[in-house]
């Protein structure tokens, strides 16, 4: 059995790709593994190049875009390695990192995945860290109380703004950016849900894992640069409306006791009216925002 399998998902991804795999193959050298791609319909020659220039990848060639979820799910069928790695072309991983995180998946048998420490593109720690999203955090969220008091443990709950992401701990869910996972794992729980086809998707993965008792992991010791947002900033406005409505519909599938006080179609009323502010506040201001 192979050590590793590298699972890459793309989408109009040329501009970064070529760098993310050069990392990934480096990182191999010294591991006995594969790298495969999924490619989601790009039409930017991101396919042609990686033919070209990396002719030991495997690729996937979709006839159209299936979404996050679907080509994630590809890729891990076809995976031969004893763990499994998800990555994003919008990343370096930097020397190290892959050996690190196998290391301490090695000498911790009850943890089932495992997030790296994620750097911006200037080298600062980016927050990529969460708690499960609960009817009562997304009220913090709505009144504006998180982004208030972003230290605060009970308002700053869901996005852990309280934490410096400087120390191993275990968490809920590390973002699914950079992933490392058993593949006994997930031969136990399934591959993703597909009806989360753009965010959330790792959300449910991870709820299952620890439904299942698996422990969830951050190690800073293993460090990747995350160029935040090159992929979902191409269809901005269309990303933040499926990342609110599937935050719903995790809520919907896993939170049985939403709050009394406030009904659920309320609550969507709520969520669309701040969804349209943020997307009219994006238009305004042409920025991009850590969802």
């Amino acid at each position: 059995m192979l050590n590793l399998s590298v699972i890459i998902v793309t989408w109009q991804s040329e501009k970064y790709i070529k760098p993310c795999l050069r990392s990934a193959e480096r990182e191999l050298n010294s591991l006995n593994g594969e790298i495969i791609v999924v490619d989601n319909h790009s039409s930017d020659g991101s396919v042609e190049a990686l033919r070209k220039d990396f002719p030991t990848v495997q690729i996937v060639e979709n006839s159209q875009n299936l979404g996050f979820a679907k080509a994630v799910n590809q890729g891990l069928r076809l995976a031969k390695g004893k763990y499994i790695f998800l990555l994003n072309p919008d990343t370096i991983i930097l020397p190290g990192a892959l050996l690190e995180m196998i290391n301490f998946l090695e000498s911790h048998p009850t943890v089932g995945i495992l997030g790296p420490q994620l750097l911006n593109s200037d080298g600062t720690i980016q927050s990529s860290c969460r708690e499960f999203p609960s009817y009562q955090n997304l009220i913090w969220e709505i009144l504006g109380l998180a982004r208030l008091f972003p230290k605060h443990k009970i308002f700053g709950r869901w996005k852990m703004s309280y934490f410096s992401h400087n120390e191993l701990r275990e968490v809920d869910q590390p973002m699914g950016s950079a992933l490392m996972v058993r593949k006994d794992v997930v031969e136990q729980i399934g591959v993703m849900d597909e009806r989360f086809s753009m965010f959330f998707n790792e959300v449910d993965w991870c709820y299952r894992m620890k439904e299942m008792g698996w422990k969830i992991y951050f190690l800073p010791q293993a460090k990747i640069i995350h160029h935040l947002g090159a992929s979902t900033c191409q269809s901005k406005i269309r990303m933040i409306l499926f990342l609110h409505y599937n935050l719903l519909r995790f809520l919907a599938k896993y939170e049985r006791r939403p709050l009394g006080f406030l009904p659920l179609t309320a609550l969507a009323t709520l969520l669309l009216f701040v969804t349209i502010i943020r997307i009219c506040f994006n238009l305004i201001f042409d920025r991009s925002h850590n969802l």
